[in-house]
């Protein structure tokens, strides 16, 4: 592998990409109709060569980015020479390279002349796609055709031409209109990627671009080498657990991998881990290696590109059977969020090798998508609700961990939406959205906080569906080097007579009736260090902004902090810490 002929080409080429896929965000934020898209930025764009390769890619959601190299192979394998100027191709299966049914994703070709050269893609949350439940998520689901409506790859649009035939087709099996336009919008994401990548072709020359092209993928993959090499060589393992899989209360399905590093190469093995499950807990292949590299790359240099380079020196042995690789007909709905688990046991695993790099446990998201009729406007709504689901990450070396960041499979990429357009797009009235007091697991540097939502639900004909994790005390985000954990996920629905109901984290709830006050409590991140370690002068600030109790920060924290008038008291403070 040489040297780049020319780094500085490599590298002004690499920020034109970066920008280009930029530009493809940009469009879907302003033209997607669905706030999922235009708020909570559940998408992500990129572009890749003529074989699938990844060339660049957006940071939105990295576990939906990583996912679309295998589905534009598949692609490519597929069509074969049967791909045409001017075509796109809609695609959303999980068996032939696709992460979730859910994500949507649009495809098209680039060319110079006659010769296809890379292919411009958009992938983005739909609001409904078919299936048993209204939203796609549906835990009573046993096989694919009861989650959503398959999309193997398809031409919509052929050498120009809108196939209006196969478009009816797949609409036709969608509860929501929306989802239409914001397909169009992913269209029209990829345009603006056609032409930006025409652009660096009338700059560069087909021949110039090529060659720079692959020598970005071998800058990446020396840098990606260069990292793994300052890795001691071993054997390491981590473990996790995920927590019932909707079919039987109590199951648990445990990961198991082992990380081999030897010399400048990685090699990751999930053998052993739990079989795949009846339910929609399981994952497909691309959503597990998506897991796996969005939480390696937070391992190692952060601004190494993103692109094919990065997978060389990466190996993946994920048998097919598990609920990591789960086999057709399989539910997999659920496997975005599997994430969770997933990166758990990898940061348990370098845990060994790069203690100062790795974060205590994220908090296990447990989410609630709401569908029903709205009566403000007469016609059907669905929201995932990523206002309420938000918890925060684990602390790491030197840093507290992020409050109210959300999903480790999003990495800070999701958005909680606006509270007026939430009130806007749904017919709900919110009445709080506040930082939990003490949900941050303590440490030397603390967990970052979640949050606690209510809200009234004033929709009709209203079902909810919950999933998720984190409701059980073990799946608590873990703390490290003797932080503590984070706070549990929890979930009521409280109607109007009164009484209470507490959905299991993974269950569907008809009949909520309007009035009814929603209420969640997403859990913060594990702590990292030893809690007495922490300066008290930070644990007089959190208790001052609310983050954290004067009784938490005298029984986890060994912190006097007089409750009147919340000054700290040094002396008291020091004995406190002396007889723990």
């Amino acid at each position: 592998m040489k040297p780049a002929s020319d780094p500085v080409q490599v590298s002004v080429l690499q920020r034109r990409l970066k920008s280009i896929t930029g530009e493809m965000g940009l469009t879907l934020l302003r033209t997607t109709r669905s706030p999922i898209l235009n708020e909570a930025r559940d998408f992500v764009t990129g572009l890749y060569d003529a074989g699938g390769r990844m060339l660049e890619q957006t940071e939105y959601i990295p576990v939906l980015a990583f996912a679309l190299q295998p589905a534009c192979e598949n692609i490519v394998r597929f069509f074969g020479r049967d791909i045409h100027p001017g075509d796109v191709i809609l695609h959303n299966d999980v068996f032939s390279g696709g992460n979730q049914n859910n994500d949507v994703a649009v495809f098209k070709p680039i060319f110079h002349g006659k010769t296809l050269l890379a292919w411009a893609a958009c992938k983005g949350h739909q609001a409904d796609i078919g299936g048993a439940v209204q939203g796609g998520y549906n835990p009573d689901a046993r096989e694919v055709w009861q989650e959503a409506f398959r999309i193997p790859a398809v031409k919509i649009v052929e050498r120009g031409k809108l196939r209006r035939d196969v478009w009816n087709l797949v609409f036709a099996n969608i509860r929501l209109k929306i989802v239409e336009e914001d397909i169009k919008a992913q269209i029209g994401g990829c345009t603006v990627g056609e032409r930006g990548f025409k652009a660096l072709l009338e700059r560069f020359g087909r021949r110039r671009l090529t060659r720079l092209l692959e020598e970005l993928f071998d800058s990446t993959e020396r840098m990606v080498r260069k990292e793994i090499a300052a890795i001691p060589d071993g054997v390491y393992r981590g473990e996790s657990i995920a927590f019932y899989d909707g079919v039987t209360e109590g199951t648990q399905m445990k990961i198991n991998l082992a990380v081999t590093v030897r010399g400048d190469e990685v090699t990751f093995d999930f053998s052993g881990s739990s079989p795949q499950t009846p339910g929609f807990v399981n994952a497909p292949y691309s959503a597990t290696a998506s897991a796996l590299l969005l939480t390696f790359l937070m391992l190692i240099k952060p601004d190494i590109p993103h692109n094919a380079g990065i997978l060389r020196p990466i190996r993946i042995v994920n048998p097919e059977g598990s609920f990591l690789n789960a086999r057709f007909p399989a539910a997999t709905t659920f496997g975005n969020s599997i994430t969770g688990p997933t990166s758990d046991a990898i940061f348990r695993a370098f845990a060994q090798a790069l203690p100062r790099t790795v974060t205590a446990g994220w908090n296990r998201f447990l989410g609630f998508a709401v569908s029903g009729h709205d009566p403000r406007r007469g016609r059907p709504y669905v929201d995932i609700l990523f206002l309420s689901l938000k918890g925060g990450s684990g602390g790491t070396w030197m840093a507290d961990g992020y409050d109210h960041i959300g999903l480790i499979n999003c990495a800070g990429g999701i958005l909680a939406q606006d509270y007026e357009m939430f009130e806007l797009h749904d017919p709900h009235f919110l009445v709080k959205h506040e930082y939990l007091t003490d949900s941050a697991g303590a440490g030397r540097w603390r967990g970052g906080l979640g949050v606690e939502t209510e809200f009234v639900i004033r929709g009709e004909n209203v079902t909810g569906v919950a999933f998720g994790d984190g409701v059980e005390e073990q799946a608590r985000a873990f703390g490290f080097f003797g932080g503590k954990p984070g706070s549990r996920n929890s979930i009521t629905l409280t109607q109007p007579d009164g009484s209470e109901r507490r959905p299991k984290s993974k269950e569907i709830v008809r009949g909520i009736a309007p009035g009814t006050v929603f209420s969640q409590k997403a859990g913060g991140g594990g702590g990292y260090g030893d809690p007495l370690e922490r300066a008290p002068e930070l644990v007089h600030e959190d208790v001052r902004n609310g983050l954290v109790s004067v009784a938490a920060a005298r029984s986890e924290y060994g912190v006097w902090i007089d409750a009147e008038s919340l000054a700290l008291d040094r002396a008291r403070t020091a004995e406190l810490r002396r007889v723990k």
